[in-house]
This record gives C-alpha cells, sequence and structure tokens, in this order.
C-alpha cells in the first residue's frame, strides 16, 4: 500500500512535456490517404507516449487543426494516457495564421503549462499554402508567426516542421524553425514518409522525457533519414 501510494504521488509530482501539433486539415490533405495516414500515425504517437513508465516527465499531447470552420483545440492538453483518439477529418480552406495564435495562447498559458513545466515540443504539418478569411491565398501568416517565435515561452520550445508533397510551402515550414537546425524540416512524399516522421517525433519526445534534463534538445538523431525503423 505505501509503494503504490508513493507511486502514484511521483506521478502526479512529474512535471509536463507537453507536445503540440498543429496539422493542416484542409481538403487537400483529404487526397491520397493523407489525412488517413496522418490520423493513424498520430494515434499511434500517442499510444507509444502512454506506454512510457519513466516519471522523470509525464508526456502531455494536444492537436490544434486548421481547416474548415477555421482554428479548432481538436485535442485537448492530457497526458498521453488519458487519450482516447478520435479522428480529424479534412475539408475546406488553410487559416494557419490562426493556428499560431492559437498555439502561442496555449503556451503562455500558465494554467495548462506551468512554469515548472518541461519546454515543449511544437510540430507543424501541412500539404499546402496558407488562406485568408475568403480562401485566398495569403501571407497574414508572417505575423502570428513572429508573434509566436518572439513569445518568451514558446521561443523555447523545440519546433519541427513536415510538409507533405510538392504543394507544401517550403517558406513557412523554413520560417516556422527559425533559429533552429533546418534538419528539423521533413519533407513526405508518400504516406509511409508521414509515419516516418512522427516516429522520430515519438522517438525525440522520449529521448527528452527520459533524459536527466529534459529541457536540453541537444540529444536527437543526427541523421533522421539513417534511422532505422
Amino acid at each position: 500500500m505505501v509503494s503504490s501510494k508513493f507511486q502514484q504521488f511521483t506521478v502526479q509530482s512529474a512535471r509536463k512535456l507537453p507536445v503540440i501539433l498543429l496539422a493542416d486539415v484542409s481538403g487537400s490533405m483529404s487526397q491520397n490517404g493523407k489525412i488517413q495516414t496522418l490520423n493513424r500515425a498520430i494515434a499511434e504517437m500517442i499510444e507509444s507516449f502512454a506506454a512510457e513508465e519513466d516519471v522523470r516527465a509525464a508526456i502531455y499531447v494536444a492537436v490544434i487543426t486548421f481547416g474548415r470552420g477555421g482554428t479548432k483545440i481538436h485535442q485537448p492538453l492530457l497526458p498521453a494516457n488519458q487519450i482516447q483518439w478520435t479522428d480529424m477529418q479534412a475539408a475546406g480552406r488553410t487559416p494557419m495564421a490562426e493556428a499560431f495564435d492559437l498555439a502561442r495562447i496555449m503556451v503562455e498559458d500558465k494554467n495548462q503549462i506551468a512554469s515548472r513545466d518541461y519546454h515543449p515540443t511544437v510540430v507543424l504539418v501541412s500539404d499546402g499554402h496558407p488562406t485568408d478569411d475568403q480562401g485566398y491565398l495569403s501571407d497574414n501568416w508572417k505575423q502570428p508567426l513572429q508573434q509566436f517565435l518572439d513569445s518568451e515561452r514558446a521561443s523555447k520550445a523545440l519546433r519541427l516542421a513536415m510538409g507533405i508533397g510538392e504543394d507544401a510551402d517550403e517558406e513557412i515550414l523554413k520560417a516556422f524553425l527559425t533559429g533552429q537546425d533546418s534538419q528539423l524540416l521533413f519533407r513526405a512524399d508518400e504516406s509511409g514518409q508521414i509515419r516516418q516522421f512522427f516516429r522520430f517525433v515519438t522517438m525525440s519526445v522520449t529521448n527528452r522525457s527520459q533524459s536527466v534534463n529534459p529541457n536540453s534538445i541537444s540529444t536527437l538523431p543526427d541523421n533522421f533519414e539513417d534511422l532505422d525503423f
């Protein structure tokens, strides 16, 4: 009984290691099985996190989607082992600017991510170009992204990005990674590479959760292409 109570206390007192995913769910993601593969990859990632027993850092996951109806919190920030994944649906435009705003607000909200918690991992996944409220191509993402990058808390996050297909906007993906290693930008030309990318995300976060210093991001795999999954 004493051991059980101690274990419960240890788990409850573990500092959060948040993972925030910004997912493009615009209409183009419904083509060629992209949204189905993305849903499967995210579900597998969450299952892997939920199976982690290291209590040095408690992995939490949130998913912000941008598509039909604007930007939404598809999955609130919760411990991975409490999440029942619900598949995303793809339709509509690409209101990415709003996603940067919502991600910044989430990271800055100390009720969700306390000062004692570890720096988050923020992942951007998109297969196209940002649009405005009318669905036209737009540069309206630049100011919200800069505000995200200038945020004292958000600027400390590890950022990863994946462009799906040849139509993915490389300019914005690179801008999202400003100040970080360009190797953290990945391209997926087929569904298998989407799942491979999320295995990399899983490995990166898991390595951090088991590290003596989870805020350190210097131990990421050197070459994603050489990883044996």
